[in-house]
């Protein structure tokens, strides 16, 4: 039997949970899309590339080397090895667990009785606060857009019409987005400060990304930086722009996939106010005391924007997606999970369960779309809107045990348990958290906001 090989023009990676190559196109000549560019060049075929291709001559290569954009590039000074990856007690790390679809039926059901009872008593049904923006009301009412570019845009829209009642849109902060592809969330959040100053983008993304919008802001006092660097090892106190001017911090996140929402919120609630511990910097107590003496707000009477200069995290906005990818290792709700009487087995089989929660409900795209919306449409669909596959959706266990309705509660139940542990840990953090419903389920199945900030500005929250 021939080996398994990728469709022409596609990526050459191959995805073992959904066993088939990955979709994505990657740039010409290459045989990796930028998600998974790191394996294009590996240490031992960078220089068989280099001879098969012929590109250098031998007595030129050292010269080469020290401008080659396919060499490993040295580490950026924001780069802390696994600073937000959470504590690795191997411990409490879980054998590997058989998928679903091996469970029997009364594994199965004592799972679900374990979910029911850890979810009594917390607040599931969420509240709905689907809002717009002025920013962008010009492209919703533009017919050129497609259906999918539409439902982005009401997406985007009612993220900033959350962060505008929330008051995070203001003058002398730093937006960092999350997960930020082609940074479409931060563009609009520039297009909505149009005459307010001082404004910082940080885009972080691990992955080199085409059709970047970075270059579409007009205003010459917004600036925008990249950072390509996965968000586990990101110290934000080390970005230099944050390094020299402290400024408070607003996260911000669409469809921020699994994990990745764990880290994130470390690195906003832990290493951004915290100083960070490394080689070759004074001791830690001197260098915190440094830290807020420099950060120490100026009192003044009426000032508004003084009292909030010394806050380190003005706020999170973060959309929420793909609770089947979060990790018990990076998940920041542990010690919620530990309280009810659960751990890294059943938020193994919880996290797969909550795929149940959309799992079969989508429409099949068309895939018909204006070329404005092609990219976004394959980030969505493609990574973070992908049910798991049958056999670990556990599809076969559960025929004629639990009907498409039941599922789909006990998958929404598992996502609302997983969020729970966030809250909680942002609560225990200092700030006030909360869950809800930002666009209509026909936009998008994974339309749940996260939402922190650390004082009490939420007067449609009950807290």
């Amino acid at each position: 039997m021939a080996a398994p090989e990728p469709e022409p023009g596609r990526c050459a990676h191959f995805v073992l949970r959904k066993r088939r190559f990955c979709r994505m196109i990657p740039a010409p000549g290459r045989r990796f899309c930028g998600e998974h560019g790191h394996e294009e060049y590996s240490h031992d075929t960078y220089f068989s590339l280099h001879l098969t291709f012929s590109t250098v001559y031998e007595d030129q290569l050292q010269k080469h080397l020290k401008k080659c954009n396919s060499r490993e590039k040295p580490k950026p000074v924001y780069f802390v090895q696994d600073i937000n990856a959470g504590l690795k007690d191997v411990a409490e790390i879980p054998e590997k667990q058989v998928p679903l679809s091996s469970l029997s039926i009364e594994e199965l059901q004592n799972l679900i009785i374990k979910l029911k009872k850890a979810s009594n008593g917390l607040e599931l049904h969420l509240k709905e606060q689907i809002l717009s923006h002025q920013a962008l009301q010009e492209a919703l009412n533009d017919p050129k857009n497609g259906e999918s570019a539409f439902k982005h845009l009401k997406q985007q829209a009612s993220i900033l019409g959350n962060m505008e009642k929330l008051h995070l849109l203001g003058p002398g902060r730093c937006f960092v987005e999350f997960g930020a592809g082609r940074g479409k969330l931060s563009h609009w959040v520039d297009i909505a400060l149009e005459n307010v100053e001082s404004v910082q983008f940080l885009l972080v993304e691990r992955a080199t990304t085409r059709f970047k919008v970075d270059g579409k802001h007009k205003r010459r006092d917004s600036i925008f930086e990249r950072l390509q660097v996965d968000i586990q090892h990101l110290c934000l106190s080390k970005v230099p722009i944050l390094e020299k001017k402290r400024l408070p911090v607003v996260g911000i996140g669409k469809h921020l996939c699994g994990a990745a929402t764990d880290l994130a919120l470390r690195c906003l609630v832990e290493s951004y106010t915290t100083c960070c511990d490394g080689e070759d910097e004074e001791p830690a107590p001197k260098r915190c005391r440094a830290a807020q003496t420099e950060v120490a707000p100026h009192k003044s009477a009426g000032n508004e924007s003084t009292a909030e200069d010394h806050k380190p995290v003005a706020g999170i906005v973060i959309a929420l997606c793909c609770h089947h990818k979060c990790d018990w290792t990076h998940y920041v709700g542990r010690e919620f999970f530990k309280s009810v009487g659960l751990g890294p087995v059943e938020f193994h089989y919880f996290q797969r369960m909550s795929s149940w929660a959309t799992c079969g409900m989508r429409e099949t795209t068309s895939k018909a779309s204006t070329s404005e919306d092609s990219e976004d449409q394959t980030n969505d669909t493609e990574e973070h809107e992908q049910a798991l596959s049958r056999t670990e959706s556990g599809s076969d266990t559960l025929q004629g045990i639990l009907s498409v309705e039941e599922r789909k509660e006990i998958g929404c139940l598992c996502k609302r348990l997983i969020d729970h542990g966030r809250i909680e840990y942002l609560q225990q953090q200092g700030y006030k958290a909360a869950l809800q419903y930002y666009t209509e389920s026909a936009v998008s199945l994974e339309n749940v906001l996260l939402l922190g900030f650390k004082e009490i500005r939420f007067p449609f929250w009950h807290v």
